[in-house]
């Protein structure tokens, strides 16, 4: 055993929630977003919100998700990113609610 709970970052991992406003739904925002964090070993979720943003949360080595939030900051061709915001941890965000892990996959949810 690794001392650790279920769905709570091990002291390589990190996880970030992220909010991510613009043109992002209707563009693939979320399936190359879930693609993107396949490539790099990210587990986690993204969903779009009622408002018109996505939001998702993403764990894993620092280093890749890092990398994952900044693609976040322009995502696929076709989106228009205008604002991205970055929170550490599982911190309760209006909206995202009752998404939090154990995450073994990188999901889209609705």
């Amino acid at each position: 055993m690794n001392g650790k709970k279920d769905g709570e970052a091990t002291p390589m991992e990190v996880s970030r929630r992220v909010r991510i406003y613009g043109k992002v739904q209707g563009v693939w925002f979320r399936d190359s977003t879930r693609r993107e964090a396949l490539r790099l070993g990210v587990t986690g979720w993204v969903a779009n919100l009622p408002d018109g943003s996505v939001a998702g949360e993403f764990r894993g080595p620092e280093a890749a998700v890092a990398k994952l939030v900044a693609w976040c900051h322009h995502g696929p061709e076709m989106a228009q990113v205008s604002r991205v915001e970055v929170v550490a941890g599982t911190e309760g965000r209006e909206g995202t609610e009752g998404r939090e892990g154990p995450f073994e996959d990188f999901e889209i949810r609705k």
